[in-house]
Order: C-alpha cells, then structure tokens, then sequence
C-alpha cells in the first residue's frame, strides 16, 4: 500500500508539474510529446498493475491505480488517455494462455521499453465486424476497429477479432501500416493529441505466437456490458482541475463522493457510478466557464479546453446503460429553473 501511495503523490506532482503547464500547448498543437510517456517509464507507471517478477510494482485494485488515473487526467487528458489503454494490454498479457507469451511480452511492456494500445471495439456487430481466421502461418484480420489510441507512440496493439465459431481471439499485432492495414484519422472534439484512429483490416497478416487468449463472444459481451469503473476516474481528473482552477472546495464532498462510487462499484453499480463522475465533470467544466467569463470562448484557454475534454467524457466509452443513466439524469425537469423565467 505505501508504494501505491508514493505513486499516486508523484502521480499528482507530474501532473501539476510537467503535464499541466503543457497541456494547452499540447491540446493547441495536436501532438502529444514523447517526452511525456518517456516520463511515465522512467518513473515505473508503465508497469505499475504488473507483477515484480515481470519487473512491475504490483499495484492492485481501483483504490490503487483510480487515483493515479485522476491525477494524469487533470494534467493532460491525451497523455492520460494514452497511457490507460498501455495498462489494459498488461492486464490482458498477464493472464495469456501460452506461458511463452508472458515471458515474451510482460517485461518489455512492465518497463515501456515496448508501449502499447487496445483495439476491442472492432467486436461491435455490424458488417465491419472484425474477423479472424486461422491459416498455416497464423492469422488473418478483416474488417474495421472504430478506437485506437495512441497509433504514432505505441509499438503493439491488443486487438480483438471474432472467428466463424464466433470465439474472440486477442492477439498482439505490431502497429506499423501496411497495404493491408489502412489507418485514418478523425477528427475529435477533445484528446486529439492522443493519436485515436480507425484502422481498417484487409487480409491483414499477425503471426501465429501472437495470440494472448480466446473467450466466446457472448461471454466476452456480457462481461463488458457494465463498462469500466476505472475509466470514471478519468472525468474526476478533469473535474478535480476545473475545481482546482476556481480555488474553490465546492465540489469537494461531491469528488469523495463518486470516487467512493467507484472504487466500490461492481458490475451492477457501475453504469451510475460512471454517469455520476461523467456528469460531475460536465457540472464543474460549466462552472469553471461561467467563472472564467467571456475569455473562455476563446480557443485554447484551460476552460474551454477542459469543457471540451468534459463533453467528450459524457461519451467516452459509454454503454447502453451508461447511456441510459446519463440521460435519465440529464432530462430531469428542473421547476425551480422554469419558474423563474
């Protein structure tokens, strides 16, 4: 516990530190700094979820890492963003079937030598589904994956294909283009410094010691069904700077609140858990606005930019019953608001 402690302190001071000053920069030039993941090796938050013996510092649980993700978020939500899909592919490595690919691929990911992004979201269905087959060298992938962060820091990616008996097969695929791995590059209201794309797979190539595990479809769409409680910390970062910059402690019972929410969440009671930080980080990037006045219409200012940063959260790797929740919240009529006009 006293090394996730530290963690978090020096969490807090890189984030006020290095990645604040620079996050309008950052945010107003679209490219985020290698520098800054570079940073995050060097001080061991690449394998922080990892066990000691890969070369990671064990760090279990929300109560753990959730803060770590708050702090970056309210530094630099692109980096932050970046560095959270690196922990998800840990995670995934870390319970891979082969023997061989843990000892292949823990060390290098535990220390950042080798960095990483996740592409889970080709499994919607749809007729860009995407699919994988087996062939004598390995396997093949067809189709798109709409969310790939991190494409031009990353060196692997943690994809996710489903085969004809739809089983999803998790595989790590080398993140260089190719003629039959086309990127492109949306536009996004906020973390466009993070490098999200789409990539479309046409008979792509991964080699055969390349899959991490399998999991039936089904199994694997009810067990995501709740969303994340982790990526909620990501709005309490932004939430926690917007009250930061307003030097007010207004929001202060309102943050405990829902990071208590979602440390303690299960699957059951993460949908409100999420929508609650999502929605507390709409409310505070308002209020930082109203307080900033007329200046934060302009482009590059904090508030704007972490209004930005707060709408894109109210969808960020939303589900149907996030969705639901947010809106039953959102819609609730007002009197006191209708009576005064």
């Amino acid at each position: 516990m006293q090394i996730a402690t530290n963690l978090v302190d020096r969490a807090r001071e890189i984030a006020d530190e290095v990645f604040f000053p620079a996050a309008a920069g950052i945010d107003s030039c679209g490219a985020l700094p290698r520098q800054l993941l570079d940073l995050l090796a060097s001080e061991g938050f690449y394998g922080v979820t990892a066990d000691p013996s890969d070369g990671g510092l064990d760090v279990a649980g929300l109560v753990g890492v959730g803060p770590m993700v708050e702090a970056f978020a309210g530094g630099c939500l692109s980096a932050a963003f970046v560095w959270l899909q690196h922990l998800g592919v840990v995670r995934g490595v870390s319970g891979a079937d082969d023997p061989a690919v843990r000892r292949r691929w823990l060390a290098p990911l535990a220390s950042g030598r080798c960095r990483s992004g996740i592409a889970l979201a080709g499994l919607r269905p749809g007729p860009d589904q995407l699919r994988v087959h087996r062939t004598d060298s390995g396997w093949v992938l067809n189709g798109r994956a709409p969310w790939l962060t991190g494409w031009d820091l990353i060196d692997v990616v943690y994809v996710a294909a489903v085969d004809e008996h739809e089983v999803v097969h998790f595989l790590l695929m080398d993140a260089v283009s190719a003629s039959t791995l086309v990127i492109y590059r949306p536009g996004l209201m906020a973390v466009q410094p993070s490098s999200t794309v789409e990539a479309a797979f046409r008979e792509h190539p991964i080699p055969r010691d390349r899959l991490v595990t399998t999991r039936p479809l089904a199994d694997w769409t009810a067990g995501n069904a709740s969303g994340s409680a982790l990526n909620g910390f990501l709005a309490l970062g932004v939430a926690s700077r917007c009250a930061r910059l307003m030097q007010t402690d207004t929001f202060e019972a309102d943050l405990a609140r829902c990071r208590a929410s979602l440390i303690a969440a299960d699957p059951s009671r993460t949908p409100a858990a999420r929508a609650e930080a999502s929605l507390l980080a709409h409310r505070t990037a308002a209020a930082l606005a109203v307080h900033s006045g007329s200046r934060v219409a302009n482009a590059g200012s904090d508030g704007e930019r972490l209004l930005r940063e707060a709408g894109f959260l109210l969808v960020f790797a939303s589900r149907p019953v996030i969705r639901e929740a947010l809106l039953g919240r959102l819609t609730v009529s007002n009197p006191a608001v209708s009576d005064g006009d």
